[in-house]
């Protein structure tokens, strides 16, 4: 999924490397404390959204959005003290990297505009964010930095720059998740209530196209980067990275030739997002030697 996926540094030569670089060989439950609190909001969130559905109430879409705000704001702040702790992008296991993905799709949804903001689509994005946070806090321990340690520039671009853009992948995918709902209430000819509560359909055709734009532009500049770290290249994680990125580039170009309908970049945008989450279990961080 990404270039060269994400830096963990290893352990070598058993408890004195551990002692002498700052590892541990379990990450604390405590640590997941912030993401645990994240999870509740985003969970309350998505409840009021199904009990507004299921009621037929439709209660105003700023509790979902304060909800998914309070969520963010967990989430941001777990990040910002394991970065003060090991003094760098806190992306070094897969726990980081989810949550960091989760905190870059809410962030990316919280600044697209209140034309979206305060609409249902929070409703469609708290169970993505639910999701992706409760595959974090139920994957076991891992081994985790636990001391400062020195930065490469182009490694902490290419993973940050990576991440930030499968989030906007991942928002473009409730785009796509919303914009094939509103078309088929429309084939019904007979909408119900909620049809009335979402953006209009052009609308999210044009939120999805430019969401997809937005990771495409942001997944380049990580791959760009990645070149650029001076590790090893693994070329079976780099030929994957370019597929991917061929596949979303192929996509936007069937757009803005109008060569598929606006129904089938939804839907490839749907796809090529669940392509990611599902191959997300592969991903193989590189391995980087601390200098002696």
């Amino acid at each position: 999924m990404i270039l060269s996926d994400l830096a963990l540094y290893k352990l070598v030569d058993g408890r004195r490397c551990s002692q002498r670089f700052g590892f541990v060989s379990d990450m604390s439950w405590s640590d997941r404390v912030w993401v645990a609190f994240a999870l509740v909001c985003f969970l309350l969130g998505f409840g009021y959204s199904v009990y507004s559905l299921a009621t037929g109430k439709f209660l105003t879409p700023r509790n979902t959005f304060f909800a998914i705000c309070a969520g963010f704001l967990f989430e941001t702040i777990y990040l910002v003290v394991r970065g003060q702790e090991i003094g760098r992008c806190p992306i070094t296991n897969r726990f980081e990297v989810i949550v960091f993905m989760t905190w870059s799709m809410v962030l990316i949804y919280l600044v697209i505009g209140p034309a979206y903001r305060l609409s249902l689509m929070g409703a469609f994005t708290a169970p993505v964010a639910s999701a992706l946070s409760i595959v974090a806090i139920l994957m076991p321990p891992a081994d985790t930095i636990s001391a400062r340690i020195k930065v490469n520039p182009w490694l902490e671009a290419h993973t940050s720059f990576s991440m930030v853009a499968c989030g906007a992948f991942a928002l473009a995918c409730v785009a796509g998740v919303m914009y094939l709902f509103q078309e088929s209430q429309l084939k019904t000819r007979q909408p119900g209530s909620i049809f009335f509560r979402l953006p209009p359909i052009t609308a999210l055709s044009i939120a999805n196209s430019r969401l997809l734009l937005l990771g495409f532009a942001l997944l380049t500049i990580g791959l760009g980067t990645g070149f650029l770290i001076g590790a090893r290249i693994n070329w079976v994680q780099a030929t994957w990275s370019i597929l991917v990125w061929c596949v979303y580039g192929g996509i936007l170009i069937a757009r803005v030739r109008h060569a598929v309908a606006a129904k089938w970049v939804a839907t490839l945008s749907i796809v090529a997002f669940s392509l990611l989450l599902g191959t997300f279990w592969g991903i193989r961080f590189i391995s980087e030697r601390p200098s002696f």
